[in-house]
């Protein structure tokens, strides 16, 4: 059994930063997470793609951010426990049990649940040969984007991730984008640009078309794809991008006795604890009057549940404010060095 005051579930953005803040008021904390590395959506899904809204960071990619905050925890040596899953929650007198699909177990104070939207996987194309060129030629997400370099590149989708990726290899790559229908779903900016660079010739549009079969032995040579009238049109094709959005699964959570609100986790906005005590939901799975899907508002969140679990693992104590530019305390955690 794996002692320590509070489990964290999830690893992502929101996750990694809360670890720091129970950090600098003294707790410790272990984290499991389902994805096989450290950084959740931000690495799985947009590790190359810019991000705007950290607060004195003008840009980021997913993994810059994500290493930015891997070296701000280093301080508290925290243990991860990735490709894992919480399976079963209960309570014993004043802690909680949690055990993982790997067999391990936790006796925790609290828990934070901190995993996006649950566990997730992509929407996939339902042509059945598509699985044997999942991986090699077509994605659902992209991790290396210098590999569609002077490569033909089939985009399907029409929501943001499509039309950014569009118009981002756009400029190193003939690029294909195909929707099923004629109005695309993201920002309106994105489709002027791309409608621009398709009279440019830069960006070739398919629109009421969807995917129809996949051609090649080893490796992927050529699509068809079917227009609503029934027309058939082929192309040749390197890679095959799909963006359709990710099926949420809550998985085993759903057992846990908390409050759900769809596939949303209730909280109370003074410590983002559940109905269930000692048991706090912050960043996607949270929900609450006003809130606001942003990376930005989960480090919020994840600071003050991280106090919230104070209570639960000291209750004896009482816990002060402190601030990181002249606590002592503090800086001695942050493994601080001052000049005197």
């Amino acid at each position: 059994m794996i002692k320590t005051d509070v489990l964290i579930i999830g690893a992502g953005p929101v996750g990694l930063f809360c670890i720091h803040q129970l950090g600098i008021i003294g707790l410790k904390c272990e984290v499991v997470d389902n994805l096989d590395k450290i950084g959740g959506q931000c690495i799985e899904l947009y590790p190359d793609k810019p991000i705007y809204d950290i607060p004195a960071i003008p840009e980021c990619t997913g993994e810059e951010l994500t290493n930015n905050l891997i070296e701000q925890i280093k301080p508290f040596k925290t243990n991860f426990h990735l490709n894992e899953r919480v399976e079963e929650v209960k309570k014993e007198k004043n802690y909680w049990i949690v055990k993982t699909n790997k067999g391990k177990e936790f006796h925790v104070s609290s828990i934070i649940i901190a995993g996006g939207v649950g566990s997730f996987e992509p929407r996939k194309f339902s042509v059945k040969e598509c699985a044997k060129f999942e991986g090699n030629e077509i994605f659902y997400s992209i991790k290396d984007k210098k590999i569609f370099k002077n490569k033909t590149v089939s985009i399907f989708g029409g929501g943001d991730s499509a039309l950014d990726w569009a118009i981002e290899l756009s400029e190193s790559s003939k690029v294909n984008l195909i929707h099923r229908r004629d109005e695309f779903r993201g920002a309106q900016s994105s489709v002027e640009k791309i409608k621009k660079l398709s009279e440019e010739n830069k960006v070739k549009l398919f629109t009421k078309y969807q995917l129809n079969s996949v051609e090649g032995d080893k490796n992927l040579k050529s699509i068809s794809i079917k227009h609503d009238d029934g027309s058939i049109e082929k192309i040749e094709t390197d890679f095959v991008l799909g963006f359709f959005g990710l099926i949420m699964q809550l998985g085993p959570i759903l057992n846990w006795g908390l409050n759900l609100e769809k596939k949303n986790i209730p909280v109370n906005t003074e410590s983002f604890e559940t109905n269930q005590k000692g048991i706090f939901a912050i960043g996607d799975i949270c929900i609450y009057p006003g809130k606001l899907k942003l990376i930005l508002s989960g480090f919020h969140e994840g600071a003050l549940a991280a106090r919230g679990c104070f209570k639960y693992a000291r209750p004896e104590e009482t816990l002060r404010f402190e601030f990181t530019t002249t606590s002592k305390s503090v800086q001695s955690r942050l493994g601080v060095k001052k000049n005197d």
